[in-house]
């Protein structure tokens, strides 16, 4: 994904409208519209400003998707119960199924339950 695209997305699922965000950061909307097609890009500062604004940190702001922001959602608010039903393995050998290449099926489903499961357990305890 672009920065211009990611900026549009994250500003998206704040439901803030160009307007609403250059008021907040003092540009004009059409340097928003620019930032948001790639024909220019946003100085430092000002992508610190849309990070807080848009409630993310620089890097996810940076590298904001919305598919796997509302996958994170998602996972957030599923019990551990739900949780050990799930084939991860099937799961994210479809998002990246170059792992699956890469290992044979007990080494990718061992290598990626180890990644997710430290990946939730690290989020689950930050969230409480």
């Amino acid at each position: 994904m672009n920065l211009g695209n990611s900026l549009f997305q994250a500003r998206k699922k704040c439901g803030l409208s160009q307007e609403d965000v250059a008021e907040k950061l003092g540009v004009s909307r059409q340097t928003v519209s620019k930032w948001e097609t790639d024909e220019t890009i946003p100085d430092i500062r000002q992508t610190k400003k849309m990070a807080v604004l848009y409630n993310v940190s620089l890097d996810e702001l940076i590298e904001f998707d919305i598919d796997v922001k509302e996958i994170q959602e998602a996972i957030d608010k599923t019990s551990e119960k739900t949780e050990e039903k799930i084939d991860w393995t099937n799961a994210w050998g479809k998002k990246y199924p170059i792992l699956l290449n890469q290992f044979n099926e007990l080494d990718a489903m061992l290598v990626l339950k180890d990644i997710l499961y430290n990946v939730w357990k690290n989020r689950k305890t930050k969230s409480k």
